[in-house]
């Protein structure tokens, strides 16, 4: 392998959700479908909760307040405590490749402050060298500072990383900056990239 480190994205590379948990939450609340992740994912929302500017626990309450006006303040409490309860499913075969290296790698997640009780959940800790959460280091990805900070964390030059997510415009920010990266799509791209 050609990279002194690897800096991994989480969510939609090493864990999954099941977009059946939010059908069956905007369920409870009679809403209609994408109305939980419009609340939730919408960047004024959103970009509070990943920048460390509120902690999880007042994101998913602002959710609750946002959906309330659709389906009543209980039923939105319900909403997002039934979308809030899992903590997403590890992608076996990711874990199994980001374990076999032998050099550092860095988790590079855009997350709450949530996140290190998902990992802790989902029992990935031990994969990594180091986290950098954006709501830890105020900066979410594709700001450059963030890759910045996961690189020396990792203790390589920007151009000795490779970079892995799968949102493009956090790719491009890293090529931007020198690193190798690695627009993610399914394990077997993920290990020639690595080969």
């Amino acid at each position: 392998m050609a990279f002194d480190a690897v800096l991994c994205d989480l969510d939609g590379v090493l864990r999954w959700w099941d977009p059946a948990i939010m059908r069956d939450a905007e369920r409870i609340g009679a809403l209609p479908p994408g109305a939980l992740a419009g609340a939730a994912f919408a960047p004024e929302r959103l970009l509070p909760a990943i920048t460390g500017a509120q902690t999880d626990e007042q994101w998913r309450a602002a959710v609750a307040s946002d959906l309330a006006e659709h389906c009543g303040a209980d039923a939105a409490r319900e909403v997002v405590a039934h979308w809030s309860e899992p903590a997403g499913a590890v992608v076996d075969e990711v874990a199994e490749i980001l374990a076999g290296l032998r050099v550092p790698v860095v988790l590079v997640s855009n997350a709450t402050s949530r996140l290190d009780s998902d990992l802790a959940a989902l029992g990935v800790l031990d994969l990594f060298d180091g986290v950098v959460n954006s709501s830890s280091v105020g900066v979410a990805k594709p700001d450059p500072a963030i890759y910045h900070f996961a690189a020396r964390q990792a203790g390589a030059e920007l151009d000795g990383c490779l970079f892995i997510d799968d949102t493009r415009a956090n790719v491009e920010a890293a090529r931007a900056l020198g690193m190798t990266g690695l627009h993610y799509r399914d394990p077997v791209g993920l290990r020639a990239a690595l080969a």
